[in-house]
């Protein structure tokens, strides 16, 4: 399945029906009267986020999405019936935006939600509707309201505990399938990782999703190389994954290099929790690993794991440490909705 995070599609909200102009004419009826019924309601345009979907690729060669019109009314006070909605099913974690591609409509992060996007237009009244003492025999009957139309932009943003990130060649990929049943392209070459990939990755009696994300490169902010496209699908995780390829002779560019397009991207997304690795250890000897350790300690501040995603070596301790890091965040997030459900005291 090809994988697509973004679409523009268009959205049409359906007619409501006419009203009818009609008379009783019935054998011994001398004064039947008026008896056209209503027009029926338009159908609505509902999005509802669904299970079993993890791409946008149904909106690639469909964009146009109108709900029915509603049913005419007709004559012995019979009224029309509603028309059919239209309902665009999307995956967990997709945001709906307007056309400027920057108001947010509505952000789906489970399974079951829905919102109406366009109500259909009121059906109009049958001529039954205006009759009045003073007329008895009106002979005129609305219209059906017209339906609303927009485009709107749908953007997927995949729900992730973890996300890998790194210059290409980095060895994310190596890492993914080594950690989860994924099968990614792996090549030694850059970029054979042209969309994220995911995986769901057991450890201790736990499970947690592994989002791969294509690689980085100076400029990505601007549009080099891939771009920064693909960095929306880790603003949802709890922790960053930075690997550094310790094959390359200047690991410290490597790292600046990433936490700068980070940086330029989003400062969330540079704020998150990150758990930094010298991967391709297998490839290096001690003192190399040693320096290159070093190296990125004194440029990060931060702690330094070593791991080889061909042999396996380090790999759990870094799969243990996103899980502190994930039950750090979730009892955060406990402790937020314990204190909002505290009553507040007045004096």
């Amino acid at each position: 399945m090809k994988f697509l995070d973004q679409a523009k599609v268009f959205v049409r909200s359906g007619n409501g029906g006419a009203g009818a102009v009609s008379f009783l004419r019935e054998k011994f009826v001398e004064f039947g009267g008026p008896n056209g019924g209503n027009g029926g309601r338009g159908g609505d345009v509902i999005i509802k986020c669904v299970d079993g979907l993890n791409t946008l690729i149904d909106y690639r060669f469909q964009q146009h999405f109108k709900a029915a019109t509603g049913t005419h009314g007709m004559g012995k006070d019979r009224h029309g019936a509603k028309g059919e909605d239209t309902i665009l099913k999307v995956p967990v974690g997709t945001q709906v935006y307007e056309e400027d591609n920057e108001t947010l409509i509505i952000d789906f992060t489970e399974v079951g939600q829905e919102v109406v996007l366009l109500s259909g237009g009121n059906g109009g009244f049958g001529n039954a509707h205006f009759k009045t003492s003073a007329n008895q025999a009106p002979r005129r009957a609305n219209p059906g309201l017209e339906g609303t139309e927009k485009w709107i932009w749908l953007r997927l943003k995949l729900i992730a505990d973890a996300g890998l990130v790194g210059l290409p060649n980095a060895g994310k990929s190596t890492f993914l399938a080594a950690v989860s049943a994924a099968k990614p392209k792996i090549a030694d070459y850059p970029f054979t990782t042209l969309h994220p990939n995911l995986g769901v990755v057991s450890i201790g009696e736990r499970d947690f999703v592994l989002a791969d994300i294509p690689g980085l490169i100076e400029g990505a902010h601007e549009g080099a190389g891939i771009g920064d496209r693909f960095l929306g699908h880790v603003e949802r995780c709890a922790v960053l994954i930075h690997l550094i390829d310790g094959t390359q002779d200047d690991v410290k560019l490597a790292y600046t290099t990433i936490r700068h397009e980070l940086e330029a991207y989003a400062e969330e997304l540079a704020d998150k929790p990150e758990i930094l690795v010298l991967n391709k250890i297998d490839a290096l000897d001690a003192d190399a690993i040693k320096e290159k350790t070093k190296v990125l300690k004194k440029v990060s501040k931060a702690e330094v794991l070593t791991t080889s995603g061909v042999t396996g070596q380090g790999v759990d301790q870094v799969l243990y440490r996103v899980l502190a890091y994930m039950d750090a965040e979730k009892a955060e997030k406990a402790e937020i909705e314990r204190r909002k459900a505290e009553p507040t005291w007045v004096p």
